[in-house]
């Protein structure tokens, strides 16, 4: 076994897995996953060839929002595990090569937190409250909402909690759950306690972190009601609609967050080798996001614009072409992403017909069937044409194993606040989020180490046809097109790092570039089948050629 690498520049062209703790491993057979169950599959992740991984929160927490809900910043949750389990877990990543990158969550914290619970106790004005955001409500007893903020779960962005003399008193926000007070970031003391926590891990040989809500944290002076500044389903476009304020937000990407993100850079550039962060920004203005990115910022931006972008070849090159520019402009390598824990999954997106009109992503967007068997050959040439462009790129645990949203969960396991937030009109995020299978025939497919485990959401029976044990070792799954990819991807010099494609003359509805040296990507998205360059050698294809011919839905990597 080796150890990580030692390149301080890694993060550029990494290949980062998302490990969905609570769905990737159970290694107690309590039905959930955890520590345990994960150091047990690191193998499988060090021979996929990932570089790194990325754990959702695996912190004490009520667990109202899957953990991100957070009650102790430097804990473990006891259902996933101890501090030493953790610590362990660190150790055999490093040992295989394998680095960790954990989830911070720095805009909320648990409504159980103790500062939160000391902020109830307090009287308005104390400066225990003032770690939060607390106001009086408006109208003449008070008993209206301060402001007309909604909840990103449904509802208001708002409860009122009772004075400690009883009386109903002051209001406090809450931009997802009740259970999920914001911070105050104007406040010292948050600031110094995040700081503290970045320490904390890092000195626990933590590799980095990936940064929950990166574009929230502050907001507007005098909490000034949203009215037309609110970014409406118009921003998911790929690029923002003419005219839609999308630049001035009261509490989404506020100008100071950058001052916060330049003091953790200095914290993580204090160590040896240096730590890297990655934002989870949504902001629809590219040239606003790759801000997150500069030079002394954060590290990489999960690509969202990518992630929404239909399977259309104009609207791909599109978005690729956007995307290489703005980072290259500030010096950041791009970063690409088809799936995560809070979007459909792509097989399922891919496998439906495409809009040009607008992106779906979310369960909620998703109208009619899929037909899975297209949006597995979809997503097999997505992922090679992902995997060959400059920059890093993230997998969502499963995805190499041609998972699909599970639409059909029964009323009664879902889990989602969105759910019961929306009064049980939108299913909310658990269909991506489904114990993934590793062997077997029958539920729980190898996930739990007691075979009589109930997962903690059902898992569908076509899993059957998914699991690891069924898919190694036969060349034509998707597993293997994975490992095979990833592992060229390592050893090809022309995708070794960032920077920028040459084009290549192909039919319209295809796509194809160059990258130096010797290599090249073509994509046939919709196309009629066309023959591949004369004298062409094709090092890997998604799916089956027609001698030199390229199908629809079909990408190509080749030695040039």
């Amino acid at each position: 076994m080796s150890s990580a690498p030692a390149r301080d520049d890694w993060w550029r062209s990494a290949v980062i897995y998302q490990v969905y703790i609570r769905s990737f491993a159970d290694g107690d057979g309590d039905g959930l996953g955890d520590i345990a169950g994960l150091r047990s599959r690191l193998q499988y992740l060090a021979d996929l060839g990932v570089d790194a991984i990325w754990i959702n929160p695996w912190y004490p927490s009520p667990m109202k929002d899957a953990g991100y809900d957070v009650a102790d910043h430097r804990g473990i949750e006891p259902r996933f595990g101890t501090m030493a389990d953790a610590e362990e877990l660190v150790a055999d990543a490093h040992a295989l090569g394998l680095r960790v990158i954990l989830d911070l969550v720095p805009n909320h914290a648990s409504d159980q937190h103790p500062w939160f619970q000391a902020a109830l106790a307090a009287a308005p004005g104390a400066d225990e409250r003032e770690r939060f955001i607390f106001r009086d409500g408006r109208g003449p007893h008070g008993d209206e909402e301060p402001n007309d903020w909604q909840s990103c779960f449904g509802g208001p962005a708002w409860t009122r909690v009772p004075d400690p003399d009883g009386r109903l008193g002051q209001w406090y926000l809450h931009l997802f759950a009740p259970e999920q007070p914001d911070f105050n970031w104007e406040h010292p003391e948050v600031r110094a306690e995040f700081a503290r926590t970045l320490r904390f891990w890092f000195d626990r040989g933590i590799d980095g972190f990936r940064i929950d809500v990166a574009h929230s944290l502050f907001k507007e002076a005098g909490l000034p009601d949203i009215a037309d500044r609110a970014w409406s389903r118009e921003h998911e476009r790929i690029t923002p609609v003419p005219g839609k304020n999308v630049t001035d937000h009261p509490h989404w990407d506020r100008d100071q967050i950058h001052d916060v993100y330049r003091s953790w850079r200095r914290i993580a550039d204090g160590y040896e080798p240096p730590r890297v962060f990655v934002a989870e920004a949504w902001v629809p203005d590219p040239s606003r996001m790759v801000r997150y990115v500069r030079a002394d910022e954060l590290h990489n931006a999960f690509n969202f614009d990518y992630l929404r972008t239909p399977w259309l070849a104009p609207l791909l090159r599109q978005v690729i072409d956007e995307t290489l520019r703005d980072h290259d402009a500030v010096g950041a390598p791009a970063t690409w992403v088809l799936s995560n824990h809070d979007v459909a999954r792509h097989v399922s997106r891919f496998g439906r017909p495409q809009r040009s009109d607008r992106s779906v992503h979310y369960l909620a967007d998703l109208v009619g069937e899929p037909d899975l068997e297209l949006g597995l050959r979809r997503s097999r040439a997505a992922t090679l044409l992902m995997l060959a462009l400059p920059g890093g790129a993230y997998v969502y645990q499963g995805e190499e194993l041609g998972l699909f949203e599970v639409e059909d969960l029964p009323d009664d396991a879902l889990q989602d606040p969105t759910w019961v937030r929306t009064g049980k009109t939108d299913r909310g995020r658990d269909g991506c989020r489904v114990p993934i299978p590793w062997s077997g025939t029958t539920s729980p497919f190898g996930f739990s180490a007691d075979p009589s485990a109930s997962p903690w959401l059902p898992q569908p029976p076509a899993f059957a046809a998914h699991t690891v044990e069924r898919l190694q070792g036969d060349p034509s799954s998707i597993l293997e097109l994975y490992r095979t990819a990833l592992h060229l991807r390592r050893e090809h010099p022309a995708l070794a790092g960032d920077g920028l494609v040459r084009w290549l003359d192909l039919p319209a509805d295809a796509l194809g570039f160059e990258r130096d040296p010797g290599f090249a990507c073509i994509v046939n998205v919709s196309a009629p089948p066309f023959e591949l360059p004369a004298g062409a050698d094709v090092l890997l294809a998604s799916g089956p050629l027609a001698g030199t011919t390229v199908p629809a839905d079909t990408a190509v990597w080749l030695r040039r």
